[in-house]
């Protein structure tokens, strides 16, 4: 069995970012900045686009980024990285899901005569519902492994995909 080195502290700093750059994106975009939004009423809810907006370029650049790291500066923060970026994918996609509903009620109701209700029920049941479920429990996954790059170690499934390392039996198993 392989081990890594132990962090240092600047590793450990630069490992931390992906997973705050994520619960920031998470937490302050999608909660907060959404119910800021939807406060205001029917007036300022053209406004709502902003959000998934804001949500692609966090994840994009996450995504880049992780994609620029090189794993010789570093296994740990490469690592760390790389379960950033697998988070960001998940998410990038029930976002599409989000705009493609909502693109696909908005035409239907303008081109297909949808009545207004029936697109609100397909908007939220197949686009916001997911969206805010995944959120959720991303800020959950998130929170563990912004707690595993504070504590210089990565989740077990991380261990073995990304650095091929089989974790050692905890007595918990």
């Amino acid at each position: 069995m392989t081990h890594f080195a132990e962090p240092t502290e600047t590793e450990i700093a630069r490992a931390k970012l992906p997973h705050d750059i994520f619960l920031s994106n998470l937490i302050g975009n999608h909660i907060l900045v959404f119910t800021a939004i939807s406060t205001f009423g029917p007036t300022y809810m053209k406004y709502l686009f902003l959000v998934p907006l804001i949500s692609f370029l966090a994840l994009g650049y996450t995504y880049w980024r992780s994609s620029r790291v090189k794993r010789e500066e570093g296994e740990f923060v490469w690592a760390h990285w790389q379960v950033a970026r697998r988070w960001s994918r998940f998410f990038m996609m029930i976002l599409l899901l989000l705009v493609s509903v909502s693109t696909l009620g908005v035409l239907g109701h303008m081109h297909l005569g949808m009545m207004k209700e029936a697109v609100y029920a397909m908007i939220g049941g197949l686009g916001i519902l997911p969206t805010l479920v995944s959120v959720l429990v991303l800020i959950v996954i998130e929170s563990d492994s912004l707690h595993h790059a504070r504590m210089g170690t990565l989740p077990k499934w991380a261990l073995k995909r990304f650095l091929n390392i089989d974790a050692e039996p905890s007595q918990d198993d």
